[in-house]
Parts: structure tokens; C-alpha cells; sequence
């Protein structure tokens, strides 16, 4: 299935194919149209953009969902997806937008720094690597598109910094796509789901506050960076999901130690 049918219908008319060819945008505080993409935003999350997000703000995880965003279950999926959740007001405005524009641009979502484009991912089948592809959103209001700055795909990925973004998220959703979370889970999978994916401050204290390191045959080299190294943390905890929710091999349990003679 293509982007342009599952993405949300109010949406799919607006998607161009873009293939191999360049495409003219600029957004900066001298377009007409500026913030006016910071509105009424239906605009999903991945646990790497919480990583981003409540560091920014120095607040945890926990905190920062609580506070910014909606948790909820979507039709055809079994597991919880993070929504960041719109101001209370006559335009149902980002809660860090500003007339200066966004006040946390270093950190923004991967949505907001690939915008204009929209990106399909898809993982093949028997080569393993990740096949992309990119559309143009081309919303009514935006006047980016009149402005004389010309870029390929390869630029503009480079530009809005989303090289980590890009890997950070495809290993997260080759587990969420996976045919095995389609199912039902029971209760206690969704609290694994939840915590490796969304909860990464409690994570880390899971990790080094249970037996977890017992259990779990980890090089000493790797466990010292996670008490600190967001994003090695955020790799384990992925690792964490597909051996927990997907039974695979991607950590190895300790062998229990030889009996003495």
C-alpha cells in the first residue's frame, strides 16, 4: 500500500510523487505563511522524537507525555502511539510554536523537519535494507513553495539533520509493523511495549535497578554509556522489544555459570 492511501484522507490528495526530482521550498519568518504549518496538527511521534523532545525541555519522558501529549489506540493497530496534543485554543496551535517560530527548532519532531516532503519506508523482504519514498505535501496555505531555493531529497535530509531520525525510527517501526504485534497482546506485553518504546527514564532505571543485566549477556563496554547515552539506551530498549514481543535473538540470554567439581 502506498503513502497516498494510508496516509489520513484529509491529506491524501495533497501527496505528489516525487521520485528522482528537485523541488523549490524555503520557510523563514519572511514567508506569508509562517507557523501557519504549526496548527491544528494531527502529528505522530516516535520514541526517538520524545528522546529529542524531553531532553530539550529537561524534563522525563513521563512528564513530558503527561504534559504534551495523547496516548491513544488506532484502528488496525494493538499497540499505543503518541500524539503530540494541540494547545486549547481557537486555532488549536503546536504548544511550542511562537511568532519567532518554533521554540524548540534544535529538537523538532522528524515530521516537522521532513516537511514539506512525506516519507515511505518499507523494509525488503530478502535483502534487509529500508526502501524509501518521498512525496511532496502540498497544502493549500504553504508559500514556501514560491520561494526560489531548490533542493533534492539527499539535500534536504542532510539540511533538517534527519540522518539520525531516519535510522532511529526504522528500527523502531520494523518492530511496530511487524505481522506478530497485529494480534491482540495481553496486558503485560502493552507494558513492555509502552516502556521500550515511550518511558526511556524508567527504562534505564529497569535496566539498572532489576535483573536485567543478570539476565541479559551484555558486554561491560556497552552497559556504562547507557546510564547516560540516551540513544544507546534507546537502541537497547528496541533490541529489548524484539526479544521480548517478537521471541528473536536480538539479546542473548547469560549461560548459567559451570558447577564447581
Amino acid at each position: 500500500m502506498s503513502l497516498q492511501h494510508s496516509a489520513p484522507s484529509s491529506i491524501q490528495e495533497k501527496l505528489v510523487p516525487l521520485g528522482e526530482g528537485r523541488f523549490r521550498f524555503a520557510c523563514h519568518p519572511g514567508v506569508p505563511c509562517f507557523t501557519e504549518c504549526c496548527r491544528e496538527l494531527n502529528l505522530f511521534l516516535t520514541p526517538y522524537d520524545i528522546v529529542r523532545m524531553k531532553r530539550h525541555l529537561e524534563m522525563t519522558a513521563e512528564a513530558f507525555i503527561d504534559t504534551y501529549c495523547d496516548v491513544r489506540f488506532e484502528e488496525g493497530r494493538q499497540v499505543p502511539m503518541v500524539y503530540l496534543a494541540m494547545r486549547d485554543n481557537e486555532r488549536k496551535t503546536c504548544p511550542f510554536v511562537s511568532a519567532r517560530g518554533c521554540e524548540i527548532y534544535d529538537d523538532r519532531p522528524s515530521a516537522c523537519r521532513t516537511y514539506p516532503l512525506a516519507r515511505a519506508s518499507r523494509k525488503h523482504k530478502l535483502h534487509g535494507v529500508f526502501l524509501e519514498n518521498y512525496f511532496l505535501l502540498k497544502e493549500d496555505h504553504c508559500r514556501g513553495f514560491e520561494e526560489d531555493r531548490s533542493w533534492s531529497i539527499e539535500e534536504w535530509i542532510q539540511n533538517q539533520g534527519l540522518a539520525p531520525y531516519h535510522e532511529m525510527n526504522n528500527l523502531w517501526m520494523e518492530i511496530v509493523t511487524d505481522a506478530r504485534l497485529k494480534r491482540a497482546l495481553a496486558e503485560r506485553q502493552l507494558q513492555v511495549f509502552y516502556l521500550g518504546s515511550y518511558d526511556l527514564d524508567r527504562f534505564r532505571s529497569f535496566v539498572f535497578g532489576s535483573r536485567f543485566l543478570a539476565l541479559f549477556d551484555l558486554p561491560e563496554t556497552e552497559v556504562e554509556p547507557l546510564r547516560k547515552d540516551d540513544e544507546a539506551l534507546l537502541r537497547l530498549a528496541f533490541r529489548w522489544l524484539r526479544f521480548s514481543l517478537l521471541n528473536d535473538d536480538s539479546l542473548r540470554l547469560r549461560q548459567p555459570a559451570a558447577a564447581s567439581p
